[in-house]
């Protein structure tokens, strides 16, 4: 009998981006193939604390009033990188079943802070947990918005000119006599905007350096720096996923967002349009199951760019993906100008929403979100394999101390 891998999902997370963290998880786990993996889902709570249990592949679960503690056991990843990774069971659980939760791979489905940023990664660099998606470096330089443009200064890509404020030592306020050195030649109006986060959590458009003082307050709850750029007129967006995991380097459909404000907040982001509807099923293979949120987002797939405004956009997305030694499938997402025609790379998303599983399935060759995820998981294993260190990683020459 073939064995299958036991894959956790991990989720959640202190972050502003964690119940968004929770769709993408639960979407993922319903398009693991059930004849080739077993699922252990992994809850990371917004106070720190970690849960396992079959209980937490419900939605209804995170519903407070539906919890039932009695479904799930705290846990905590061991970290002694011997043998097979493992969770291990707080003695005082509830859960008394199992002491210990080994598995084969992670799947890290956290947006934002403490989770798609590097920080979990390192946990699992500690740990010799093979995992999906960015390696350590990479992750959290792209979910810092000011490192991608400078990291990726050196490049052809077109980026916009930016100014990063950084929240005060004392209290949350910048005045405007202390933010204008800052701004300096920067002309408004500007897009300001957290300079970890993702979600458009803290997005704003300012035209006065008051306005600025104003908003930053509120950003600076959530984090620790906000970056400031021109505000783009008549703004159009397009969003493009990639990944080598299929063993080639891929781009995937593109997507043009569609807007009824002028900057695309959270709440349209992710609660606009509505309904739910259920993916075809192929043998064990699912396509993806939109429900609410980000999923029925007005979107025009595949959309027809003037001139080489496509082959730029994909050109551009495979060059950053290569300058950072990219992993996973990250979405990488361009802003433009449609008077003008100008584009501009706006962010990187290492662990987008959903995993942007529709831009795959909306390829001229499709490719089915189990299949994406075979993909990663493959991936995983193999980068895991190939960083392997010996049992000794000391060379002969450089030991000071008798081994036994």
């Amino acid at each position: 009998m073939t064995h299958k891998k036991i894959v956790a999902v991990f989720f959640g997370g202190r972050s502003p981006e964690h119940d968004v963290s929770i769709v993408t998880a639960l979407q993922v786990m319903s398009a693991l193939d059930t004849s080739l993996y077993e699922v252990l889902p992994v809850y990371l709570a917004r106070e720190g604390t970690w849960w396992t249990g079959e209980g937490l592949r419900n939605r209804g679960f995170f519903i407070p009033s539906n919890a039932d503690l009695r479904e799930v056991c705290q846990v905590s990843l061991d970290i002694t990188s011997v043998g097979q990774p493992r969770l291990i069971a707080h003695s005082w659980s509830l859960f008394k079943r199992a002491s210990e939760f080994p598995f084969d791979v992670a799947i890290p489905a956290f947006h934002g802070l403490v989770g798609e940023d590097g920080q979990i990664q390192g946990a699992f660099e500690v740990a010799g947990v093979p995992y999906t998606g960015m390696r350590t470096l990479a992750a959290s330089v792209l979910m810092d918005k000011v490192m991608t443009k400078r990291i990726l200064a050196s490049t052809d890509i077109p980026l916009l000119d930016y100014r990063e404020i950084v929240r005060p030592e004392e209290g949350l306020l910048v005045t405007p006599d202390e933010l204008a050195p800052v701004v300096g030649e920067l002309t408004g109006p500007w897009c300001v905007k957290p300079c970890h986060l993702g979600s458009s959590i803290g997005v704003a458009r300012v035209t006065t350096l008051q306005e600025l003082s104003d908003v930053l307050p509120e950003i600076f709850r959530f984090d620790s720096a906000a970056i400031l750029e021109p505000f783009v007129e008549n703004m159009v967006e397009y969003n493009i996923s990639i990944s080598r995991a299929s063993g080639s380097l891929m781009t995937s459909a593109l997507e043009q967002p569609k807007r009824t404000e002028e900057l695309l907040d959270f709440k349209e982001k992710y609660l606009s349009g509505g309904g739910k509807k259920t993916g075809d099923k192929m043998g064990s293979k699912t396509s993806g199951r939109p429900s609410e949120g980000m999923l029925s987002l007005t979107r025009e797939l595949n959309p027809t760019l003037p001139g080489d405004g496509e082959a730029n956009i994909r050109r551009w997305a495979e060059t950053a993906f290569q300058h950072v030694n990219g992993q996973g499938a990250p979405r990488i997402d361009f802003i433009g100008n449609a008077a003008m025609g100008e584009i501009w790379l706006n962010e990187v998303n290492p662990c987008p929403g959903s995993f942007g599983y529709f831009l795959w399935e909306a390829m001229r060759q499709p490719v089915l979100f189990s299949d994406l995820l075979d993909q990663l998981i493959q991936e995983a294993s193999n980068l895991a394999v190939r960083g392997k260190l010996p049992a000794d990683p000391t060379p002969n020459d450089a030991r000071l101390f008798p081994r036994r």
